[in-house]
């Protein structure tokens, strides 16, 4: 038994070391490639799949993120006669944890999956050996492209789900809920601060980076076989979903003291 769980261990640590030498290749190809002109068609095509096919899922996720917050808190500052707080609550919950959590969550569930089972179909289909046995470095071929284009482009879905989140809050708290919109829009632009967008678009930006890492060694890495890649996606995803929340953690506790650094009087109100 004991045989079995150190072997297990070592397997583990194994894999860990394999994955982080992916990342630093990873990160060396991308660097590269944004200096090379050749590459730049590779990364716009994967932006155009990554983003621009992403915003209306992305939208949808936010707007629908504003407005159940506006239902469920409604009846708890009403209730203490602060309802027209009410968007301070939402948007400061939207910007800076719901939106780049659960938008980088949809990311995972819908680019990763991608990534991982378009690359492990390259990889049992010997493709990505093809491309090596040509000269070319298969991770600046095919991994940099579309690493680059999560890190770019996770940050800007964010701020489209960010938005919509808050227009999906105002319209359920002034339309449906009654509350003054002028009242409403006040209170939330002196709650708001530039400091709390700026979070979200941060951890966006590492969020991307996560869900494109993960999701390309799983692929190069997947078992031979439909199982193998089916395996490969679920994996991909269920790690890039445990990633980005213990990313999140991390973020939290680092900006708090930041803040709490600099702004002392603010953060203690």
């Amino acid at each position: 038994m004991i045989g079995v769980f150190g072997a297990k261990a070592i397997g583990d640590v194994g894999n860990v070391g394999l994955f982080a030498r992916f990342v630093w290749q990873s990160m060396i190809a991308c660097a590269r490639s944004c200096t090379r002109s050749k590459t730049y068609p590779l990364i716009w095509a994967q932006m155009h799949l990554i983003g621009v096919r992403s915003v209306p899922v992305i939208m949808i996720t936010g707007a629908f993120v504003g407005m159940t917050l506006a239902i469920q808190a409604y009846d708890q500052l009403a209730g203490m006669g602060m309802e027209e707080h009410l968007g301070v609550l939402i948007n400061i919950s939207v910007v800076k944890e719901l939106g780049p959590v659960l938008a980088a969550v949809m990311l995972a569930g819908r680019i990763g999956g991608a990534l991982t089972a378009e690359l492990g179909t390259m990889n049992i289909t010997e493709q990505i050996d093809a491309v090596r046995s040509m000269g070319t470095n298969p991770i600046r071929y095919l991994v940099a492209p579309r690493v680059v284009a999560c890190l770019l482009l996770t940050p800007a879905l964010i701020v489209f789900a960010d938005l919509m989140g808050v227009l999906g809050g105002a319209f359920v708290s002034v339309v449906q809920l009654g509350i003054n919109s002028r009242a409403y829009w006040n209170f939330s632009a002196s709650g708001v601060e530039l400091w709390d967008v700026s979070i979200g678009v941060i951890k966006g930006f590492f969020f991307g980076g996560a869900i494109a890492a993960i999701s390309c060694y799983k692929g190069f890495t997947c078992k031979q076989g439909a199982h193998g890649v089916g395996q490969a996606c679920t994996e991909a995803f269920v790690a890039s979903f445990i990633c980005i929340l213990a990313l999140n953690f991390a973020f939290g506790v680092i900006f708090k003291a930041i803040y709490s650094t600099f702004w002392p009087i603010k953060s203690l109100i």
